[in-house]
């Protein structure tokens, strides 16, 4: 039964970072399953201070408390380690007291960036979020028959986990959806953080549940602070004469349009990375599991 229930786990978590498979047999000990486990967390190299991202597009000042993960070790955590597909991730942030694989696993803040042109944000002050929200819950409701043909469960919106803030001086926005996945216990936590830039945003997407949210909201300004666009590529630096406008507005930017437009499939997508959660729960409750005797 061990055997069987640590393959449950490499499959889950996707631990491609255990080479030998001729050293997983029967005999593994707790010890033994810890000294992989610690392996992949000291693999990691973390960053503090100020870190240019992409080609000196943008910067993450590191709030105190953090750690920054670059975008070649963030890939392999978010493909390799917890299974998601292919993504382009600028970095990742990490509390200072948890890493990808910690029994303790709080939340982590993955970083991207979109270049869909510069976001107009006239629309911003007459926008209606409860009808926005009503809006968004329809829509996720249509797209479920979807999810479902294509072998996910359904998926609904709860509303919002905190409401749509947009700071029209610093050009920042955040909000926080609360989703319901069929067949889970706890709902997931979307927190959302758009830096609008000349010609695109940055995103800084929260992965964790519910739970995390009192957590999240106590941090979230100093994690909102941490990103800044580059001189020359701020949104003040929008040029008309050659820059292009993105086909939405801030009310648009909140509802996920632009995924919709892509299909049913970028809208999963986006939502493929809380599979970390739980396989890192997996993990904690098959060490328990296999050696709660020891």
């Amino acid at each position: 039964m061990k055997k069987t229930f640590f393959w449950a786990f490499l499959l889950c978590i996707g631990l491609s970072f255990a080479q030998d498979d001729s050293a997983i047999d029967e005999t593994m000990t707790f010890e033994s399953i810890q000294k992989v486990y610690d392996s992949i967390a000291a693999s990691f190299t973390y960053e503090k201070g100020t870190v240019v991202l992409d080609g000196d597009m943008a910067t993450i000042t590191v709030p105190k408390g953090y750690k920054f993960l670059n975008a070649e070790q963030s890939k392999k955590v978010l493909t390799d380690l917890w299974g998601n597909p292919p993504s382009e991730p600028l970095g990742m942030l990490f509390p200072e007291d948890i890493s990808p694989v910690s029994d303790n696993f709080t939340y982590a803040v993955e970083i991207t960036y979109s270049e869909e042109g510069y976001i107009d944000d006239e629309d911003a002050k007459d926008i209606d979020y409860d009808e926005l929200l009503e809006e968004m819950k329809k829509d996720t409701e249509l797209a479920n028959p979807e999810r479902v043909k294509l072998g996910y469960g359904t998926m609904d919106m709860v509303g919002w986990a905190s409401a749509p803030y947009y700071d029209e001086v610093e050009k920042k926005l955040h909000w926080a959806k609360e989703l319901k996945f069929e067949n889970t216990d706890v709902n997931t936590l979307n927190y959302n953080i758009r830096v609008l830039g000349r010609k695109g945003y940055l995103n800084l997407n929260v992965i964790g549940d519910m739970t995390v949210l009192p957590m999240v909201k106590n941090n979230v300004d100093k994690i909102i602070a941490s990103a800044a666009f580059t001189e020359g590529n701020k949104y003040s630096d929008f040029n008309p004469d050659v820059d292009k406008v993105a086909a939405y507005g801030i009310g648009g930017l909140i509802a996920g349009k632009v995924l919709a437009k892509a299909g049913f499939f970028a809208l999963l997508l986006k939502f493929w990375k809380f599979i970390a959660i739980g396989a890192v729960a997996l993990f904690t409750a098959l060490k328990g599991r296999i050696f709660g005797k020891k």
